[in-house]
């Protein structure tokens, strides 16, 4: 009987982190730790856009990178003034260390001046993502 009741509870454990985790994947948000953050073209290796910047680090065998990658083309295609870079995680450690990226894709909305002003884990939805932008202007 004690051996039901720890499976339960196990399972029960499980299926909440399991909850959280998805809620909070891919939400795009304010993080305390970027405040002053500035990335600038030549860390970036593509120039920044007018209006805002989409920076995604993305891996080679990361499957939600090339939802994200679609995702952040689209809006950029459809938002006059922003542009999308993508980033190799594996060839900028030390960016992704001083950025303190823990998993890929991770997103981060810059705006004009390349000050970070929101970021994502996980795959960002469209509507979250235009959102975002209009805090960056």
């Amino acid at each position: 009987m004690a051996g039901l009741l720890v499976c339960v509870a196990v399972l029960a454990v499980a299926s909440a982190y399991g909850v959280l985790h998805k809620r909070r994947s891919g939400r795009v948000r304010v993080r305390g730790r970027d405040d002053g953050k500035r990335l600038g073209a030549d860390r970036l290796g593509g120039e920044l856009g007018e209006r805002a910047t989409l920076v995604q680090f993305s891996s080679a065998f990361c499957a939600p990178c090339r939802a994200t990658r679609r995702v952040l083309g689209e809006v950029a295609g459809v938002v006059p003034g922003v542009t999308h870079i993508e980033i190799d995680a594996e060839a900028h450690l030390d960016l992704v260390r001083e950025l303190d990226i823990l998993k890929t894709p991770t997103v981060l909305v810059l705006d004009a001046d390349g000050h970070i002003v929101r970021r994502a884990t996980g795959q960002p939805r469209k509507a979250d993502v235009i959102a975002a932008l209009g805090e960056a202007v």
